[in-house]
């Protein structure tokens, strides 16, 4: 999947990076192509199977189509059956011809995917899907659905997740709104849009969500839920969570860390002015004049998570992003200069992973210049493992999320949650 490599590519026409910063984003975006292929195959998306273990089973997710006739189903459960493979749960999907079935199975450990497929072509399905399932995969829709609800409102950054998590591996891309009122909405009709791999909604702030699944169409049913999400977010109002932590740093010092949002544009902006051209330049990996003309766009909810750090007197002398790059996670921070080298970075970044880990990431990103020993030292610092990768003097560390983020109380001192 191609990586953005800043929060400027995410931008529209009316606010494109510098000359410098395209160049790097074509470059670093024929790489990430290299690297990466863009979706599982279509058929049947799990690796090959371990060596069986006599008595064993394993758990499978399955999709096929049936014809919506008396019958279809019941053959399709005694072909099942035949195999000893285990109903575990059953969603139907109705299509205008036809119906989706959708199984959670228990099979023999020793039968592979292809005898389940089998099975169910000679039974009548077709267009079958079957990848390796776990536990998780256990809870009823209905619940999973519930705590999907319960999580978007509470946060707003939660919905990309929980977008993810009710349909499965796909990427999903947010597009802001242009300014120019309802065009902006990229012709997507009030109620959204499906086309067989593609959902398209309107977002709550009046830009497009965009989810992709090429490996799997979307059924009616998934976009009636994907829609219903997306009104909850939007009848719910901007939200971030409240709680803060009072940090006090080896100096003596208390800061403030908690979750900023656009409502803190005007304090972000006041810290750019406040920063060094050097320290804007590395942040932002090039010459930036107004770099405060992507802040609306980084304190969205709707891009990623944000993290504020403030003085005893509620200046913003720190920010961190956790932003939402389609199928992979992206981390940048920016501390002002007069508070660098005192732990606050790294304080941020040590939280952003912990979050990353918490929404169930596998991986996080930085993109950065080998100049800026700061960021450097501070992804070395999370004791994780890292990969570096330099295109265009232009470097990429990805910190693989394996291993729990160890505390930092002991570097900055004591902490206490209000």
């Amino acid at each position: 999947m191609t990586r953005k490599t800043t929060e400027a590519t995410h931008l529209n026409n009316n606010c494109r990076p510098a000359t410098t910063m395209r160049r790097f984003t074509t470059a670093f975006r024929a790489w990430r192509t290299r690297r990466h292929e863009n979706a599982p195959p279509t058929d049947h998306t799990g690796s090959p199977a371990p060596e069986p273990v006599p008595g064993a089973s394993t758990l499978w997710r399955m999709r096929t189509t049936v014809q919506d006739e008396p019958g279809s189903l019941a053959a399709l459960c005694t072909a099942l059956a035949g195999q000893r493979v285990d109903i575990l749960s059953l969603q139907t999907h109705p299509l205008a011809e036809g119906t989706v079935d959708e199984f959670l199975l228990r099979a023999p450990g020793e039968l592979p995917a292809s005898g389940i497929a089998t099975a169910v072509r000679t039974a009548g399905g077709t267009d079958t899907w079957i990848e390796r399932a776990d536990a998780h995969d256990l809870v009823d829709a209905p619940t999973r659905v519930l705590g999907l609800a319960a999580r978007t409102a509470l946060d707003a950054a939660e919905l990309p997740l929980a977008l993810r998590q009710l349909l499965g591996r796909c990427t999903i891309r947010s597009q802001p709104a242009p300014a120019g009122g309802d065009r902006a909405r990229g012709g997507v009709p009030v109620e959204g849009a499906l086309d067989d791999t593609v959902l398209r909604l309107r977002a709550p702030e009046g830009g497009v969500i965009t989810v992709e699944r090429p490996y799997l169409p979307f059924t009616p049913t998934e976009f009636a839920r994907a829609r219903a999400l997306v009104e909850l977010d939007a009848r719910l109002g901007p939200r971030v969570p409240h709680g803060r932590d009072v940090l006090t740093l080896a100096e003596g010092a208390d800061i403030t860390v908690r979750r900023a949002d656009t409502r803190d544009l005007e304090s972000a902006r006041a810290m750019h002015e406040r920063c060094s051209d050097r320290t804007l330049r590395l942040r932002y990996h090039g010459p930036v004049g107004d770099a405060d003309r992507y802040l609306n766009h980084l304190l969205s909810p709707r891009f990623g998570r944000t993290l504020a750090v403030q003085t005893a007197s509620g200046r913003v002398v720190g920010l961190g992003h956790l932003l939402w790059d389609g199928d992979e996670t992206e981390v940048a921070l920016l501390v002002e200069d007069a508070w660098q080298r005192r732990g606050v970075g790294a304080e941020l970044l040590r939280r952003l992973v912990a979050m990353a880990v918490d929404a169930g990431c596998g991986s996080v990103y930085a993109v950065t210049q080998a100049s800026n020993t700061g960021m450097v030292a501070a992804m070395r610092g999370l004791g994780l493992p890292l990969d570096y990768q330099v295109e265009e003097g232009t470097l990429v560390i990805t910190a693989r999320l394996g291993e729990p983020v160890a505390s930092t109380a002991g570097e900055l001192g004591s902490a206490s949650a209000p």
